[in-house]
């Protein structure tokens, strides 16, 4: 069983930063782990995406302003938001799965309780 809590989200005004990090734990060693997100009355948005072999996914929207990154164990992931716009607020979701296309469509198999992120303009 994989278990992922959030933390690091908050209130920030448009252009500012924040790191949202992950806590993983349970046998992701072949896993991908991401980030997905959604806002009230949107559907699910993928952001990025971690393969178990560091490949990397960012939805377009996000590329070159968000990085995704882990440790070496594999059991802290982390967002690392820079330049974020009023349209990037929404709730942020720590994903895993077996497949790296699943976490980015944001269906993955498991997914933690979520952090909200507000950016104000």
């Amino acid at each position: 069983q994989v278990h992922l809590v959030e933390s690091g989200g908050g209130s920030v005004q448009a252009g500012g930063s924040l790191r949202l990090s992950c806590a993983v734990s349970g046998n992701t060693n072949s896993y991908a782990l991401g980030w997905f997100r959604q806002a009230p009355g949107k559907e699910r948005e993928g952001v990025a995406a971690i393969d178990y072999d560091g490949s990397l996914s960012f939805t377009d929207l996000v590329k070159g302003r968000f990085t995704i990154s882990q440790d070496n164990t594999r059991k802290n992931l982390y967002l690392q938001m820079n330049d974020l716009e009023p349209e990037d607020t929404a709730m942020y979701y720590c994903a895993a799965d077996e497949y790296r296309y699943k976490v980015i469509a944001g269906t993955a198999a498991y997914r933690g309780q979520g952090t909200q992120v507000t950016v104000s303009s």
